[in-house]
């Protein structure tokens, strides 16, 4: 089974970028649809943005719209996420996953079923 990897956490200000990414353990992504989530210990996970193959075409969190992108290079079988503007309530673990079934984009996590291990964010001064 494919494995999804997180990368790019750590500290960094308010007001800071960071971008994530999540690399499949194939060297191409075949996945239809794969989305970007967060959780803070003791809180739900919340789905951030998700994207599509086909198309491309993306969906976005009210909380992270206008400062989150998320990008996919499926040649390099990788998912990205650029943070700008970050806040001190971005604070949490990133997940990337793939979407099991589904042609349209959703954010709901019980849609997922394969997961990467998380990256920490950090924001803080």
């Amino acid at each position: 089974q494919v494995q999804l990897v997180e990368s790019g956490g750590g500290l960094v200000q308010p007001g800071g970028s960071l971008r994530l990414s999540c690399a499949a353990s194939e060297s191409t992504l075949d996945y239809d649809i794969m989305g970007w989530f967060r959780q803070v210990p003791g809180e739900a996970r919340e789905g951030l943005a998700c994207i599509t193959k086909t198309d491309g075409s993306t969906r976005y969190a009210d909380s992270v719209k206008g400062r989150f992108t998320i990008t996919r290079d499926d040649t390099k079988g990788t998912v990205y996420l650029q943070m700008n503007s970050l806040k001190r309530e971005d604070t949490a673990v990133y997940y990337c996953a793939r979407q099991e079934f589904g042609s349209t984009c959703h954010m709901g996590p019980g849609l997922y079923d394969i997961w990467g291990q998380g990256t920490q964010v950090t924001v803080s001064s």
